[in-house]
């Protein structure tokens, strides 16, 4: 790296829990980062789930290059053992330590291209040579072009939900009965919310801790909304797989969250229906049906709530020269490690820097977004990701290569987090830590999908 290049900033899209995380690691490591955000404040994404308690306890989910820079201003860690809500993740630690990083985080900043300084992805000659250009439009519609030495992506997955047809492409009417669908879990606590699932039949597609969750709600929500049902739709069947890990998982509030969405079908307040591939939404009068590929039309419901996953934005990088996996869109040394065909969370490999990297040297995917379409993302494993990544940077390939995590096993993974019964832990004070995201966040993080999504 020439001199130059080496003096700029490392630019960070996202000021989510991955990439403050990964300021932290560059500040520690004595680089210079810029931390570029769309939303107004710290943990944007997070916010819009911040009702959904994760299945992370506080001691999963702050980083320890963070805590070392939140330590001197007084900052006090939630108890290790709490589960916190969204909300708790963003003000007591997100915003927090965003304020600590000060002028190298900024917010109404989003970034709309990233390339080589002159060369779109064609050019060959002196490429490596030349820094990164990154496009920002701001929120008062200025726009500007910044220069980096590296760019680490952890914009995470939340803006992008996957659709409702089977296929992967959004079901015929899907767009145009979007006033009666939502692609988040609802806040059952909202009164404009609840009004809008009390007493109404709604179904609710999708495998994930995000959809046990709003099965969860909804069954709570049916104790004292008479009439009040979820219709449980499933690409695939029941197995003894389908509600998680149960009490062997070593996640509590993870398998705890699988035997609420368990309990709330044993209960008769959801019914599901499997190996229903959904094509179509019509409209029945003021209701909706869903129409699947082999036929099958499901009685008329209220409300749809879509929690298929959550997949990457790739737009703003077409100029880049990114090897991705082509099922997954994740790195392809990262892919075969977090395929959830045949992973869960405990079961992915610890990794960092060498299976993140990309034949474009110096750009990384990180946190949700490294995941691809992949549900098995822990927050743990973005912090050491970018602990990996900054330590490379640094040009110290021996703490770049080492592994410094242990992740629990079991379980599903790939959604909110849903903990608040009063005996199953000190969690509904304080709060506890999980992914990032709520639909599809998992990310150690269980955030809802979004997943953020952690």
């Amino acid at each position: 790296m020439n001199a130059p290049t080496a003096a700029l900033p490392t630019v960070v899209i996202g000021a989510g829990p991955i990439g403050l995380a990964a300021a932290a690691h560059l500040v520690e490591r004595g680089l210079d980062p810029l931390v570029l955000e769309a939303g107004d404040g710290a943990g944007s994404a997070v916010r819009e789930w911040s009702h959904v308690r994760l299945f992370s306890t506080w001691g999963e989910l702050v980083d320890p290059a963070a805590e070392k820079l939140l330590a001197p201003t007084g900052w006090v860690k939630p108890d290790g053992a709490t589960y916190p809500t969204g909300g708790d993740w963003a003000e007591q630690y997100l915003q927090p330590l965003a304020d600590v990083l000060g002028d190298t985080v900024r917010f109404g900043a989003r970034v709309t291209g990233v390339s080589r300084l002159g060369r779109d992805r064609v050019v060959d000659a002196d490429r490596e040579q030349q820094p990164y250009t990154v496009h920002v439009l701001n929120t008062d519609g200025t726009e500007e072009r910044l220069t980096a030495r590296a760019v680490i992506d952890a914009s995470g997955t939340w803006s992008t939900p996957s659709p409702i047809g089977g296929d992967g492409l959004p079901a015929l009417g899907e767009r145009t009965a979007s006033d009666r669908i939502s692609y988040r879990v609802p806040d059952i606590k909202d009164p404009v919310v609840r009004a809008r699932y009390a007493g109404k039949r709604t179904a609710v597609i999708g495998s994930g801790a995000s959809a046990f969750t709003a099965l969860a709600y909804l069954a709570d929500l049916g104790k004292d909304a008479p009439n009040t049902h979820a219709v449980w739709v499933l690409r695939r069947g029941i197995s003894g797989s389908t509600f998680g890990g149960g009490e062997s998982d070593q996640l509590p509030a993870r398998g705890a969250l699988g035997l609420a969405a368990k309990a709330a079908v044993d209960n008769g307040y959801a019914s599901a229906v499997t190996g229903f591939r959904t094509t179509a939404v019509e409209k029945s009068g003021e209701q909706l049906v869903l129409a699947s590929e082999d036929g099958r039309r499901l009685h008329p419901v209220d409300e749809i709530i879509v929690l298929t996953g959550l997949r990457p934005d790739l737009s703003f990088l077409d100029e880049l020269r990114l090897g991705l996996d082509e099922r997954l869109q994740a790195p392809v040394g990262l892919a075969p490690l977090i395929d959830p065909n045949v992973h869960s969370c405990g079961t992915v490999y610890p990794h960092g820097v060498n299976e993140l990297s990309h034949p474009e040297q110096g750009v990384y995917l990180v946190g949700m977004k490294s995941y691809g379409r992949a549900p098995t993302f822990l927050a743990m494993t973005g912090y050491e990701q970018v602990r990996s990544i900054a330590a490379a940077l640094a040009g110290d390939q021996e703490a770049a290569e080492r592994v410094e995590l242990t992740l629990p096993e079991t379980g599903v993974c790939g959604g909110a987090g849903l903990f608040d019964e009063p005996d199953a832990t000190k969690a509904e004070s304080n709060g506890g830590g999980c992914c990032a995201t709520p639909t599809t966040l998992q990310i150690g993080i269980g955030a809802p999908a979004a997943s953020s999504g952690c």
